[in-house]
């Protein structure tokens, strides 16, 4: 009965338009005091525990170095080098706006900022061009979801914290199935433009390439100082976020200079708002985890689902499935919390490695960025282009699909997501 009210509570006043936290806390909150004899006064100290973890210092950290190099030349500077390279292929524009939405999602670390930074850039020119407005919107509103995938990642530390496990080793399990899906989809979008009609030109001079990675090295070097640094031994990983925002903050105002002291405060204001939001989610997920754990819940589950004999394929195929739905309506962050303690450990019993299951995870979470009716990405990406949401969603139909079969591979062949940690770190 505590169960059954406290997700009808849940998903009952998000439906009615109450903040995920606020939901989350409030009906955590009720079932304790109507159906349990847990002690509500313990509620401060569990908040305090959860929160009081040295890796989500991280968050702050990669955001504000988001936010800084968002704000300056850096995506402009990294467009110019991802022309260079791609940009005489056939479908060349819009393959250099998803190479440069992969490169920037490894710079900011998030989906939205990715999708304006490319976007507010690259939409019109793709058209201009002479390309389908499928092409100047589907490929960067669905690239831009690879923010949460490629390290530095947000959603990753939520996760590592959560499930208490290597955030180091999350960070280098997301790089080759970030790297894949968005070859996959450069690749989509390449034999698109041969079927469209569109030609290849003459690839620019290697001196003009050079000249282009010159411009864009410091904000590239963003790349090689948080993996390298974490890789190295240099720093951990969040020692790596303090590092970056530090860099970021050099580079766009005595390198770039394209940042002055008086944009400072609304960067740190807007970094301040989005961590205040996140931290609110963990602050109220900790209760809500806490109260499941003494419900037994996920054993409850867990042995259930072993009783019937689903077997690891199956668990799969059901986790997408619920990961899927929840990501249409929730923000990533929200369902990592909600659903590693109920889902970590059936995997774990099933013997799914935690690494690789948190990849699943993302990759589910960077469906639900570019799906309807919450999206984050295709709001943005319909403000900056003026077009209807239906219509965005249907632009990136093809990509979305694209992003659907990556998911496919990441969950049934492990060694996708494992191959570089194991190699890095040794095998865990």
């Amino acid at each position: 009965m505590s169960i059954a009210f406290l997700f009808i509570g849940l998903f009952g006043l998000m439906l009615i338009g109450v903040p995920v936290a606020v939901a989350l806390g409030t009906s955590t909150v009720l079932s304790m005091l109507l159906f349990t004899e847990l002690d509500p006064m313990s509620i401060p100290q569990l908040v305090f525990d959860g929160i009081n973890k040295f890796s989500l210092m991280a968050i702050p950290m990669f955001i504000l170095a988001g936010n800084l190099l968002s704000k300056g030349s850096s995506a402009r500077r990294i467009i110019d080098f991802a022309k260079s390279m791609v940009g005489h292929l056939p479908g060349g524009l819009p393959m250099s706006a998803i190479f440069a939405c992969i490169i920037f999602a490894a710079v900011s670390g998030s989906s939205p900022a990715t999708v304006v930074a490319i976007g507010s850039i690259m939409f019109a020119a793709i058209k201009d061009a002479g390309y389908p407005a499928s092409y100047a919107v589907g490929g960067i509103t669905t690239a831009g979801s690879l923010g949460i995938l490629i390290p530095p990642s947000i959603v990753m530390i939520v996760y590592g914290v959560t499930a208490e496990e290597s955030i180091g080793k999350l960070f280098m399990a997301g790089v080759i199935p970030g790297l894949m899906i968005g070859a996959m989809m450069m690749l989509q979008t390449y034999w698109g433009a041969k079927r469209l009609g569109f030609k290849a030109t003459e690839p620019a001079p290697f001196r003009e390439r050079l000249q282009k990675l010159g411009k864009a090295f410091w904000a590239l070097m963003v790349i090689f100082v948080v993996i390298g640094g974490i890789y190295g031994g240099i720093f951990t990983p969040t020692e790596a976020a303090a590092v970056s925002a530090v860099y970021a903050f050099v580079i766009s105002y005595f390198v770039y200079k394209d940042i002055q002291l008086k944009d400072l405060y609304k960067v740190f204001l807007e970094s301040a708002m989005t961590t205040s939001m996140i931290f609110f989610i963990i602050a109220n997920a900790v209760v809500f985890a806490h109260f499941l754990t003494s419900e037994q819940i996920p054993q409850t589950i867990a042995q259930t689902i072993l009783d019937h004999n689903v077997g690891k394929i199956g668990f799969l195929i059901l986790v997408n499935i619920i990961l899927f739905i929840m990501g249409q309506f929730m923000e990533p962050s929200s369902v990592v919390m909600i659903m590693v303690p109920l889902l970590l450990p059936i995997a774990t019993e099933l013997g799914i490695d935690p690494i690789h299951f948190g990849i699943i995870m993302v990759v589910n979470m960077e469906l639900g960025m570019i799906t309807p009716p919450v999206g984050l990405n295709l709001f943005v990406a319909s403000g900056l282009t003026g077009m209807s949401l239906k219509d965005v969603v249907i632009a990136s139909l093809p990509w979305t699909i694209t992003i659907f079969i990556g998911l496919i591979l990441v969950t049934y062949v492990p060694a996708i997501s494992l191959w570089l940690p194991n190699l890095m770190f040794g095998t865990y």
